[in-house]
């Protein structure tokens, strides 16, 4: 299963999803059974309160006929935070307190909220979802700490899946264990989740030699950029050179990295270049299957698709779309 986040415009520093719901809605009247995911909403109250998230949400379930993931993250960037005056050192506690409002607003007949950051008076909330007691919750997942924190809440993780199957297996047991240890008094919701989503890079064509290219060219562009926004990083490159070995240069970036967190003197540890690892679901069709056995096998419950990276043309991602609908899907929906 894919989880559709919405398609980020083309800039020179970052790709971005905005006003979601709109284009979400614009996919649920346009199909009848793929899910429709948030891979995710920024939670903290200044980007969105969490009563008006519940409300969106919930008339995106219904217009969708109970299709919706709701995923919630911290969009904590420094480009982002500051738009909205979100304080950074608070997006954590914000987040976690969003998903238990969520939650509670969905359950009951009229919410009131008495928290440790926020108090909402009693109102009742509308509309109520179509799923019972309400989609699953998600919590964006890129550390072990957070891992533990979704699931001690209750709720599946998004992971990003940039180090490789080992690595997703490795986080897989940072989850599995987490689970096992809880007590349940963290539940955000009387619906517990606990789904294991991975993210896949990918791209599919005939000419499997120039998916790896176009694909591996795209994902440096993502990973200068995350650099450039969460590590103070330079610009990413948008230039492309014709004959250029890509994963050379990509392995070059991973180096600028790594040379400027010595500078900073900030420790390299395995996830600082993770992002710059060009082994993912790149060529054809039946190397995007092998590899998706592999998350599978490193224990993913569901595969997210990162398509639209970049520098990726349009055309290389509808392609895409269609080797996996028509190919690599179904290879999986009939095993």
């Amino acid at each position: 299963m894919t989880r559709n986040c919405g398609p980020p415009p083309q800039g020179p520093e970052r790709g971005s999803a905005e006003g979601p719901e709109i284009f979400l809605s614009w996919v649920a009247a346009r199909t009848n059974t793929i899910r429709i995911g948030h891979g995710v909403v920024c939670m903290p109250f200044n980007f969105n309160h969490p009563v008006r998230v519940a409300e969106r949400a919930a008339m995106l379930d219904l217009l969708s006929g109970g299709r919706l993931d709701l995923g919630a993250g911290r969009g904590g960037t420094e480009q982002e935070t500051s738009l909205c005056g979100v304080d950074r050192d608070r997006t954590t506690a914000e987040v976690e307190e969003a998903l238990r409002i969520i939650g509670k607003a969905w359950q009951e007949e009229e919410l009131e909220y008495r928290g440790e950051l926020i108090d909402i008076a009693p109102h009742p909330i509308l509309p109520r979802p179509a799923q019972t007691p309400h989609p699953p919750l998600f919590l964006a997942c890129s550390r072990d700490e957070t891992l533990a924190q979704a699931a001690e809440l209750g709720v599946g993780a998004l992971v990003m899946g940039f180090a490789g199957p080992e690595s997703i297996a490795r986080l897989r047991g940072v989850y599995d264990a987490a689970i096992a240890g809880r007590d349940g008094a963290r539940f955000v919701s009387t619906a517990v989740n606990d789904h294991f989503s991975v993210l896949c890079p990918t791209i599919v064509l005939d000419d499997a030699r120039e998916a790896r290219r176009i694909g591996v060219r795209g994902q440096r562009f993502f990973a200068q950029s995350i650099g450039h926004w969460y590590g103070g990083a330079g610009i990413p490159d948008e230039a492309v050179v014709a004959g250029a070995d890509e994963p050379a240069r990509m392995r070059a970036a991973a180096e600028q990295v790594v040379a400027r967190l010595h500078e900073l003197d900030i420790p390299v540890r395995p996830t600082s270049t993770a992002t710059f690892n060009a082994d993912h679901a790149y060529g054809s069709a039946d190397e995007a299957i092998a590899y998706v056995e592999r998350l599978a096998a490193a224990g993913a419950d569901e595969i997210m698709c990162l398509i639209q990276m970049g520098t990726v043309p349009q055309e290389a991602c509808l392609e895409t779309l269609r080797q996996w609908g028509e190919k690599v899907i179904p290879h999986f929906r009939n095993a």
